[in-house]
């Protein structure tokens, strides 16, 4: 049920330093949509952001024993063939401790990972973010869910709304 879901989306280089500090703003944030109602995460399968909100969920989950359904959501199978063996099995982790697996598509195609961002979007009554510049698939992600009326948390330092000002001024992906 989307009213009690929330995803994630975030970009895969969080600045050396703050991965402490980001990590404290997910679980914060994640308890706020907990009290709220919200029981299911949604997670992208990405190096970085996607993978520090995974973890985060699962240690509240295993250590505070927090009621938590953990879903990853993929891109396509193989998504991961060129990470390095240490990405592999830190995802490998994650996946063993999902809730649910699903691949938004069996192949790599054109817009895939689009098409996996706008499903955990269409599913979700908020989506928590790690975004600071305009471009790229978290900007995209960002926008679609301002667009769709879903509460989008930033927990970067940067205005997410600057986003809809410069869409007007951009084509639709």
């Amino acid at each position: 049920m989307r009213e009690k879901t929330c995803c994630f989306t975030g970009h895969r280089n969080i600045p050396k330093g703050e991965e402490a500090a980001v990590r404290a703003r997910i679980r914060e944030e994640a308890l706020i949509q907990m009290a709220r109602g919200v029981d299911t995460f949604l997670v992208g399968g990405a190096i970085g952001f996607d993978m520090l909100a995974a973890e985060v969920l699962l240690e509240m989950r295993e250590t505070e024993g927090k009621a938590i359904r953990l879903v990853s959501v993929l891109p396509f199978q193989g998504w991961r063939d060129r990470w390095g063996s240490a990405e592999k099995d830190r995802e490998d982790r994650i996946l063993e401790k999902s809730d649910e697996i699903s691949f938004s598509r069996l192949k790599n195609a054109r817009r895939c990972y689009l098409d996996r961002d706008r499903k955990m979007v269409d599913s979700s009554c908020a989506c928590i973010a790690y975004c600071s510049r305009f471009g790229g698939g978290t900007a995209y992600t960002v926008r679609y869910a301002m667009k769709q009326g879903v509460e989008v948390i930033n927990i970067a330092d940067w205005d997410v709304e600057q986003l809809m000002k410069e869409t007007a001024k951009k084509p639709e992906l």
